[in-house]
């Protein structure tokens, strides 16, 4: 049982912090369009 959970565990740790990185990412790049298109600095 030990074996299944933890290879569950090293299988779905990728996937969680791929959909961590994507939402990170996308915000930046929805951000990053909104002050391109108000002409502004993003920082």
């Amino acid at each position: 049982m030990n074996i299944i959970l933890l290879t569950l565990y090293v299988l779905i740790w990728p996937l969680i912090v791929a959909g961590t990185l994507y939402f990170i990412a996308s915000a930046f790049f929805r951000e990053w369009k909104e002050a391109r298109r108000e002409g502004r600095r993003l920082i």
